[in-house]
Formats: structure tokens, C-alpha cells, sequence
């Protein structure tokens, strides 16, 4: 039986829940994690990430780049109970899944197109899961964890993107090598220098010379 893998992420979930709870913050600049010079940034949203900020960041550094943000400690408590709901949700709904981070899910939807058609399940599952909890979630869907996670991630934000059986290979030949999973940014200098910078270039060296 072919294998159908459905990866799950509720986008930008921290700065989601802080909008969920405060309207106001809608379509602003928003940064959550430690407010003094020597936190760091746990979430940021959309609007702050042409200023180049990122996950990580110090958030000194972040707020140098983009002053007018609003800063938000963040409350765990609250993003966990949030993530509760989510996979409520999902556990009523998928007979087999994971919980892979407190926003991150994948589920093993194989056998369902027989049934369903597993597509068309999992847009059913983002839009229950939308409607609610009010956050935004994409989803991708191929046939395995690797692929659908680069799939949703190419999908964001809010959508939903499935790579049909076959097509994996040429889905994930014209990406950056760094948007496959566990390739940071160490791994990432190191393959540039090589001359590596498309999973194309990967695809096509000999299995000798990779070993």
C-alpha cells in the first residue's frame, strides 16, 4: 500500500496566539520571546521578516532592524493550551498521528483514498481546525515525513500543498538544499563551499562520490 503522510504546522503559532487574544495586533510587526538585550526571539511574524529577522535572533539585534515592532514576552502556559486544542482535534479525526512540537504535526493517512481521497481529508482537517481555534494552519501531503514538511513550508502561510506520488524528485529539485529538513546553517556553509546550493545538484551527483 502506498504510503500517504500528512505534515501539519500552525503558522507563526506564537505570534497567531497573541493576535487570537489581541485584535489590535493584526498585520503588525510583532516579535515574541525575551524582552531585555539578551533574550531571544522565539517567534516573529511575517511583517518583521523583510527586515531579515528570524527565529533565534537576539532580540536586541531584531529590534535594532525593526524598531517598531511590538515586543511580547509570551506566556507558555497559554501557547500549550492552544496547542491542546489543536491536537484534540486532530486525535478525534486521524486514527494514527504524532505530535512532533508544540505547532507541528504529522499524521499517516494511507489507505484513506479509498475512502476519502486523503487530499481531500486533510483540507476538511485544516479548515475544522481553522474555523475552531481561529489560528492558521498549512498543510503538506506526499509520501513521507521529509517531503510534506518541505511541502508545507513551501506552502505557507495559511495553505496547503500536496506533491502527488512520483513527482517528489522534481517537487524538491529547484529548492535551496537548506530547506530540507536538518540542514542547518553549519551543513548548509559547508555544501555551498562545495558548490552545492540545489537539491537538483545533489540529485544528480553519483551515489560514489555522496558516500
Amino acid at each position: 500500500m502506498q504510503k500517504t503522510i500528512l505534515h501539519l504546522d500552525l503558522d507563526t503559532f506564537f505570534v497567531s496566539v497573541e493576535r487570537l487574544i489581541n485584535s489590535e495586533l493584526q498585520n503588525k510587526p510583532l516579535l515574541v520571546g525575551g524582552t531585555s538585550d539578551r533574550g531571544v526571539v522565539a517567534a516573529c511574524s511575517y511583517e518583521t521578516r523583510g527586515f531579515g529577522i528570524h527565529s533565534g535572533m537576539p532580540m536586541k539585534m531584531a529590534r535594532e532592524l525593526c524598531p517598531e515592532a511590538v515586543v511580547i514576552r509570551g506566556n507558555a502556559g497559554t501557547y500549550s493550551k492552544h496547542s491542546d486544542l489543536v491536537t484534540e482535534i486532530i486525535k478525534e479525526q486521524v486514527p494514527v498521528f504524532e505530535k512532533s512540537s508544540i505547532d507541528e504535526f504529522y499524521a499517516d493517512l494511507s489507505g484513506m483514498d479509498r475512502f476519502f481521497g486523503c487530499y481531500h481529508y486533510a483540507s476538511e482537517l485544516r479548515k475544522m481546525i481553522i474555523k475552531e481555534t481561529g489560528l492558521p494552519i498549512s498543510f503538506g501531503l506526499s509520501v513521507n515525513k521529509v517531503v510534506s514538511k518541505v511541502a508545507t513550508n513551501e506552502a505557507k502561510p495559511n495553505n496547503q500543498l500536496k506533491v502527488d506520488f512520483g513527482y517528489e524528485k522534481p517537487f524538491l529539485a529547484p529548492l535551496s538544499i537548506k530547506k530540507i529538513p536538518m540542514v542547518g546553517d553549519k551543513t548548509y556553509q559547508t555544501l555551498r563551499n562545495l558548490g552545492l546550493r540545489k537539491v537538483k545538484t545533489v540529485q544528480e551527483m553519483p551515489m560514489d562520490l555522496m558516500q
